[in-house]
Parts: C-alpha cells; structure tokens; sequence
C-alpha cells in the first residue's frame, strides 16, 4: 500500500510548497498529491484554490492573474519545480483543477519524460473534471489517469473503464468491501483520500486499498 502525501505533508507545513513536498518524503511518503491551475503567462502552477487568498498571506485576487515571478515571491511554485525535487522512486499525483491547465500540464509531462528524469509510471494524472482527463488521453494516451470522485465511485469505476484509466480515487467515506474488491477485478486501483485519524486510517487499510491519501502521511 502506497502512503500519499496530500498536497504534500499539509498536517505539518504549508500546503503545495515545496518544503511540503520535500517534509512528505522525510515522513517516509511513498509520492505527493499536489493541485495545478495556469497561471496569467500560462504557466502550470501548484495551488489548490482558484484564489491566493486563503494560502498566502497579505495576498489576494485569482491565479489565473498573477505571473510565475510573481507566484515565486509569494512561495508557489511551478509543475516544473516539483518535477525537478522528485526523487527518482516516489510517484507524483497531480490533480488538474484549471481546464485550460491541461494541455500545458500535458506537454511538461512529456519534456519531463523525454529528458529521462522521470519515469511514467511515476505519473498520475487526476480530476474531479472528468472532461480533463478525457483530454489528457486524447492528448496522451500513455498518462496514467485517476478518476477522482467524492460520491459515487460506481460512476467513477464506469467512467474508469471508458477511458481505460489506472486508478480510481473516491472520498474514504464512500467506500465499502464490495467496490474495493469490484474495482480491483476490473483491473484499478484503488486510491483514497483525505485519510487522517487512526480509525479511518484502520478502516481503508482493512479494505485493502491501494494507496492512501494523507495530510499526515507518517501516520500511515
């Protein structure tokens, strides 16, 4: 099982930055789920939020407003930056929230990859856009894709197998015994998430999935 440091190690220092990141991995994740939007030179920037406001301070107004120097002075780094501090065997989950990110968020995948730096299958893709994702396999076919979902993981293992995605990641709460065990029959994995207390930690691992999504991954 797989221990995912969501927006890196979110318990324990800022989210989507780069020392996040890097603290997931002291705490012995085995990869970081980070969030994408495009910034106002179209850069792929790494932020949850269609807004500065609730991460920086004595900042706001949207990203799509604001320029990779000016993210770099307010501590957000760019898809390529994180490209470059992952370690060679740790998986990266990037989650598109901005559609128009897609494309960009595309073609940094495919310079990263030819370059040899990293590995496809340390990639992932996710959304709870599925649009996006369906874009990222007309763009790439080879990109592993996740299909994210909060309510309804039947939907999502339906969908999955439209698209021949790899994973399928729904909210801890809406899991059971049989999904697990359907979606891994129908060849997914199973990826889950925001997974934080003990308990939760206890029931998911029960259930035998695949990866578990942590704010505090040296819990897991």
């Amino acid at each position: 099982m797989l221990k995912i440091g969501h927006r890196g190690a979110k318990g324990h220092v800022a989210e989507n930055t780069i020392e996040s990141f890097l603290k997931a991995f002291e705490l012995g994740a085995d990869g970081i789920e980070l969030d994408v939007h495009l910034s106002a030179d179209g850069e792929a920037v790494v932020i949850h939020d269609e807004t500065v406001d609730r991460t920086i301070k004595n900042a706001a107004g949207f990203v799509k407003d604001f320029t990779v120097d000016e993210f770099k002075k307010l501590g957000i780094p760019t898809l390529v930056e994180v490209f470059h501090i992952l370690p060679e065997d740790k998986l990266l989950n990037i989650e598109i929230k901005d559609p128009l990110a897609t494309k960009i968020v595309v073609e940094e995948i495919g310079k990263i990859l030819r370059l040899g730096e990293i590995q496809l299958q340390n990639i992932l893709v996710s959304s709870f856009a599925w649009p996006i994702l369906k874009e990222v396999k007309e763009l790439n076919s080879l990109i592993r894709i996740g299909v994210l979902t909060e309510g309804d993981p039947e939907a999502a293992l339906v969908f999955a197998k439209e698209i021949s995605a790899f994973s399928i990641h729904p909210f801890f709460g809406s899991l059971n015994g049989d999904f697990v065990g359907k979606a891994k029959q129908n060849g997914f994995q199973i990826h889950t998430w925001t997974v934080n207390s003990s308990e939760d930690i206890t029931f998911v691992r029960n259930l035998g999935v695949d990866a578990i999504i942590s704010d505090f991954p040296d819990r897991l």
